[in-house]
């Protein structure tokens, strides 16, 4: 009932907004009627596809489901990039008005006809843009990450992090072996993977996460859950995840030994797991309890940056997140810091560096505009004092 109600709720918004869309847009085309009435008619079209894309995995049949949910998530990506210029559009004609009423300048036809036109027209070219960066094999950013009094044989320490990759409708097998093969040729001593691998149940997307029992690292893979997993059936992706051999970190850590020099490297569920399960809720203090204290670099594997407060506060030196995409496209990167105290890149909170990758994949609509995907290699370098 209530999944129901948010439902209608969610498409009348919908509607509303590409009723404005076409209020503010649809007269003002330079255009004559016939076309005028087809851009209506797609406005229309995509009112009903939004949903139905949003829908698709409640579908069973194949390859049905997931036809439908790249129509939905392509028709969502264009209609935000239109919802956007059209607000952008019409704060320039307000500026006009406001200028004209004080007699600086008048609002020219060409302008109000000829924007009406390239709103469209740059909606199409972003959303074909979002969709090349979103699909193209996610570059590899690499990161310092200076540690004070680290151990001179941890120093270059090499940790490849991947994050939501999101295996689902529009992410299958092709797209995460090309993942793997990057990470496996950056030779990594250790591979953190923060959550969100997937969207959807083992046995739909066991087959297309098969390629990431591949992974290999000189002291392994290690994966903490994001949120997604809990949408998916957290605990039997858990038992997949460790047959691929993942090392599944549960609110606990492990000991690594490289070259005689020691690593704490723990793990904990995502920051709101324990709304999922109870038993699954995330703590930091609980993952570090145990640890040696005389290992000065303790590293955190933790899907979302909110975790970093706890985090400093038990102690660790670094965190990797995910979580954020970067805010993915526009206007979301805008939106995104509200909720989270770090989007990207490396912060600082106390003693505690955040590392916050914007993703290895996407989620929802296939588009990426000024986020980049990536494969994370972060080296821990020793912090040397200034001289």
């Amino acid at each position: 009932m209530l999944r129901s109600a948010f439902f209608i709720r969610l498409i009348s918004i919908i509607t509303l907004l590409h009723v404005y869309i076409g209020v503010r847009l649809i007269s003002d085309l330079p255009v004559g009627a016939p076309y005028k009435w087809l851009g209506g008619l797609l406005l229309v079209v995509s009112v009903f596809l939004i949903p139905l894309g949003m829908a698709a995995r409640t579908i069973k049949k194949q390859p049905l489901s997931d036809l439908l949910a790249w129509i939905g998530y392509l028709a969502i990506g264009l209609f935000s990039s239109l919802l956007v210029l059209t607000v952008l559009r019409d704060i320039l004609l307000l500026l006009y008005v406001v200028n004209r009423l004080r007699g600086i300048a008048s609002t020219p036809y060409d302008f109000i006809s000829v924007s009406a036109l390239c709103v469209p027209a740059l909606a199409v070219l972003l959303t074909l843009l979002g969709v090349y960066y979103a699909r193209r094999n996610a570059p590899v950013k690499i990161i310092d990450v200076p540690i004070p009094g680290l151990a001179a044989a941890l120093h270059g320490f090499k940790i490849v992090q991947i994050t939501d990759i999101h295996i689902g409708p529009t992410i299958k097998r092709g797209y995460v072996e090309k993942i793997v093969a990057t990470v496996n040729g950056l030779k990594a001593d250790l591979i953190a993977v923060t959550g969100d691998v997937v969207d959807g149940t083992v046995p739909r997307l066991a087959a297309d996460a098969q390629p990431l029992g591949a992974l290999s690292a000189r002291h392994g893979t290690f994966f903490v859950t994001g949120n997604h997993e809990y949408y998916s059936g957290a605990d039997e992706w858990i038992v997949e995840f460790r047959r691929l051999g993942f090392r599944v970190l549960m609110n606990e850590h492990v000991v690594v030994n490289h070259d005689g020099a020691h690593a704490v490297v723990a793990g904990v569920t995502d920051f709101n797991a324990g709304n999922v399960d109870p038993a699954h809720m995330s703590s930091p203090e609980k993952a570090i309890q145990g640890a040696p204290r005389d290992i000065p670099f303790r590293l955190l594997l933790a899907h979302q940056p909110r975790s970093a407060a706890a985090a400093s506060e038990a102690g660790f030196t670094l965190q990797l997140s995910g979580h954020t995409h970067g805010g993915q496209f526009l206007p979301w990167m805008f939106f995104i810091r509200f909720q989270q105290p770090f989007v990207h890149g490396l912060g600082k909170l106390n003693d505690l560096w955040v590392y916050t990758s914007r993703g290895t994949g996407y989620w929802g609509p296939p588009i990426r505009l000024a986020a980049p995907s990536e494969v994370t290699l972060l080296r821990l370098v020793a912090d040397q004092p200034a001289v």
